[in-house]
């Protein structure tokens, strides 16, 4: 069974990332497995915190991390970049810095994002790249990007979504993201 963990880079109870998350699951190839990370945990980062041990939100989230044989990020975009709430997770999981080997290296990693924005999340993708390189994670890039724009008008109430051709699609990235998983 290849395990994926999925992070979703908003916080709101209707995220539409968390949402395009959830859409994933059932269109992932057979032997595959998301599991939905939570970020409620995770304080701001703080090297006086650091300082008195990682909380156990952190602890958690890097266990769950480390064991995966993959990463799927699903960020959304906020004035033209990441997320910093998506950010300050990666900054803790990368803490102390002696665990960026066990949390991160060369871990495979996909990003995908919503905005109900006519461009998605081009923009905002583009700004993880030094992140994911400073925390040596092994990115993604085999397949065109998938960038969902106008998500407030893309799900159906089931949790799918109304155009069939965006399932085909996030279907022919995670089909590929799997591949480029399994043949580390």
């Amino acid at each position: 069974m290849t395990r994926l963990v999925g992070m979703s880079g908003s916080l709101r109870k209707g995220s539409f990332n968390t949402q395009l998350l959830r859409a994933c699951q059932p269109l992932l190839p057979a032997g595959v497995s998301l599991e939905i990370a939570t970020l409620h945990e995770i304080p701001l980062y703080d090297g006086d915190v650091e300082a008195q041990g990682i909380p156990p939100g952190v602890a958690k989230l890097k266990d769950l991390v480390a064991g995966a044989d993959g990463l799927l990020i699903s960020s959304p975009e906020y004035n033209h970049t990441m997320p910093g709430v998506l950010k300050n997770a990666i900054d803790w999981l990368s803490r102390p810095s002696e665990d960026i080997g066990r949390v991160f290296k060369g871990r495979p990693v996909a990003l995908i994002g919503a905005s109900p924005g006519s461009f998605g999340t081009a923009r905002g993708q583009a700004s993880w790249l030094p992140a994911l390189r400073a925390v040596l994670l092994r990115p993604y890039f085999e397949h065109a990007p998938f960038y969902l724009a106008k998500a407030d008008q893309a799900f159906d109430g089931e949790g799918g979504f109304k155009d069939p051709r965006t399932r085909e699609l996030l279907g022919g990235f995670l089909d590929g993201f799997t591949r480029f998983v399994r043949e580390e």
